[in-house]
């Protein structure tokens, strides 16, 4: 037994990233290329999410529109480079916790379908919804003027961290896997669940009406579920 037990999964921790930092840089690099290679056909981008969500757009300084396409070419490197980040989560976590290395594929893959799940479901059903709705309240003599960079903030913001959200099970189950959450004591709480569940569909979604809450916190509470089952299996597979 070592004299200090709680530091040493902070110093595995760290050795861990010291052991990637290369494939860090890397990635840092990489994405700083890629994203200069999304600024090119920003612009196209820019049009196609203004056609989808049926915006009229304006600015109101010089740099502005300078600066909303950088922020798309940004989003969308994020976007491309998620199976990179769960990569190196995953090879972090095998590192501190053991994991072994040949199951990381499944990781990857789950990881993906969860957050472009995540990210299709803002982009196909929450923000066209949650737009409309805002957008309800004009009247004959208040004509809304939205400018490019609040419209890009908006929808990288919701569309990234829809599928941040999204990958909630997959969390839960790696925690598990880790020994650090107990999924029968996390299904004591549920009720803790639902509030907190309820609290960040009434931050992540655009609008405060009932129905837009529950498109984000009835499928967030069935994630919460699935991570439940899933986690369960994982734990008594590791006893086994």
């Amino acid at each position: 037994m070592t004299a200090n037990p709680p530091e040493e999964p902070y110093k595995l921790a760290l050795a861990a990233l010291a052991r990637v930092r290369r494939k860090i840089i890397a990635g840092v690099l990489l994405f700083l290329f890629t994203t200069v290679a999304f600024y090119v056909v920003s612009p196209r981008i820019l049009l196609f999410l203004q056609r989808h969500l049926n915006q009229e757009l304006a600015f109101f300084n010089v740099f502005e529109p300078f600066l909303a396409l950088v922020k798309v070419a940004l989003a969308c490197s994020f976007l491309l480079f998620v199976p990179y980040l769960l990569w190196l989560v995953w090879l972090v976590f095998c590192q501190v916790f053991g994991f072994r290395r040949a199951t990381g594929f499944w990781f990857i893959l789950v990881g993906l379908i969860l957050f472009y799940g995540g990210v299709a479901f803002c982009y196909f059903i929450t923000l066209p919804y949650g737009i409309k709705f805002l957008l309800s309240f004009q009247k004959e003599n208040i004509v809304p003027t939205i400018s490019v960079g609040h419209f890009v903030n908006f929808v990288g913001l919701f569309l990234i961290s829809f599928g941040t959200i999204f990958e909630l099970p997959l969390i839960m189950v790696l925690l598990s896997k880790a020994g650090i959450l107990d999924p029968y004591k996390a299904s004591r709480f549920r009720r803790h669940a639902i509030l907190i569940i309820t609290i960040l569909a009434a931050v992540l979604t655009p609008t405060p009406d009932a129905f837009n809450m529950a498109l984000m916190a009835v499928p967030l509470y069935l994630l919460f579920e699935v991570g439940l089952i899933a986690s369960k299996l994982v734990v008594r597979k590791r006893k086994s």
